[in-house]
């Protein structure tokens, strides 16, 4: 029913994306799109559990940099959303309904304001409002001179030839299984934190100018809010610690259509709070979008 596709873009890149469909008549599609260090497994449970596939095509995309879509080079929000935009016109979709988590629903929104008619409705989780940082993601977003010259560093050095030859792929699909297990086991929040945050485990499978670009990105400034005029849901994790929670408010009334539901989750509630989170988009969709057909 799900089948991997490969597509070689207008500028040569080759990315890799998987499109479930549940027989030969085109239906309305689901775009899920993986935040930073992240692959299209991470969206393998929703898949496998939700609903909405049996009125709805599924395309689950490993963003140009990450995955099975790995290349070195720029990457930036406006590369990402013409990425999916190619795709979405192979595929013979028109437009699609954008889910995306953290560095994803960054993209979503950049899509959005660039393809408004490529663009059904959004699901943010957990996005990221530059005015709202605090902590180390605002040090970031301050300090973002500093990253460009480190990503140019590590660009320099690789047109001379040098980096890693192999980098494997990952199934985040157990590693959220594993982390839930150990939450189960009282393990505190913190150390799930300091696990899925650690340096070495995230750059072990993507290139270190591939994450910083993407961190730069997650914090990078977005389109005017109030354009745009697709139905919008924001599910947002009670346990935020990045930004300040009124200001996040603040930015995401300037939706013009949006309704806000919260999750009982840090910042990684595909993993933490699968289950909540699967029924408050499925609830959503189905009220605005009560039929999958084209």
């Amino acid at each position: 029913m799900e089948a991997a596709r490969r597509l070689t873009t207008a500028d040569g890149t080759r990315l890799a994306y998987w499109l479930w469909q549940a027989g030969p008549e085109r239906r309305r599609l689901l775009v899920l799109i993986h935040g930073a260090a992240s692959n299209h497994t991470r969206w393998s449970e929703f898949l496998e559990q939700t609903e909405l596939k049996e009125s709805w095509d599924v395309l689950r995309p490993d963003m140009r940099g990450n995955g099975e879509s790995l290349v070195r080079g720029r990457l930036d929000t406006e590369i990402w959303s013409r990425d999916l935009a190619e795709i979405l016109a192979v595929e013979g979709y028109p437009s699609g309904l954008v889910i995306g988590h953290s560095l994803g629903a960054q993209i979503a929104i950049h899509f959005a304001a660039r393809y408004p008619r490529r663009t059904d409705g959004l699901v943010l989780i957990d996005p990221v409002f530059r005015r709202a940082l605090i902590g180390r993601k605002r040090r970031i977003s301050r300090t973002r001179p500093l990253f460009l010259l480190a990503i140019w560093m590590a660009h320099a050095l690789n047109s001379l030839g040098i980096y890693r030859r192999h980098i494997p792929n990952r199934d985040l699909k157990d590693l959220d299984r594993e982390t839930r297990k150990e939450l189960e086991s009282a393990r505190s929040k913190e150390e799930i934190a300091k696990k899925y945050s650690a340096l070495g485990p995230i750059l072990r499978y993507m290139p270190t100018a591939n994450y910083l670009q993407q961190l730069v990105e997650t914090v990078g400034p977005l389109p005017d809010l109030a354009a745009i005029r697709c139905p919008v849901l924001v599910l947002l994790s009670a346990g935020i610690t990045f930004a300040d929670a009124e200001i996040n408010k603040q930015e995401i009334e300037r939706f013009p259509r949006v309704e806000v539901a919260p999750i009982e989750a840090n910042h990684w509630p595909l993993t933490e709070q699968p289950a909540q989170v699967r029924r408050a988009i499925e609830e959503w969709v189905e009220a605005n979008y009560p039929t999958g057909r084209l």
